[in-house]
């Protein structure tokens, strides 16, 4: 996700998580699975963002019965090939592939 307007602070790791400010000019990768939440009024920023392969995104609440049909659809995303900010001499896969047991797509 680019920040391309504004700046914000987000939830990100669902009620315990971390708050992360964010701003114009700011990418952060979030893998499939985690929480995230704009915790700041939602016009104060403009983010674009993209999912590999040509997936599409697929929204979640926390609400009850949401799971496990979503773990299940979360463990079926694979590790990119690549890291969509740097490329192939990514640092992304090698953290990524060192804490996560998935597939490459």
């Amino acid at each position: 996700m680019a920040v391309i307007k504004g700046a914000t602070t987000l939830l990100l790791g669902g009620e315990n998580g971390i708050h992360l400010k964010i701003e114009k000019g700011d990418v952060i990768i979030i893998p499939a699975g985690v929480a995230h939440c704009n915790l700041e009024k939602e016009k104060d920023v403009i983010c674009i963002g993209g999912y590999p392969g040509g997936k599409d995104f697929d929204m979640n609440y926390g609400k009850p019965g949401e799971r496990p049909a979503a773990d299940e659809r979360i463990a079926q995303v694979k590790i990119p090939r690549f890291d969509p900010v740097t490329g192939k001499s990514d640092p992304l896969n090698m953290i990524w592939k060192k804490h996560v047991k998935q597939t490459i797509s």
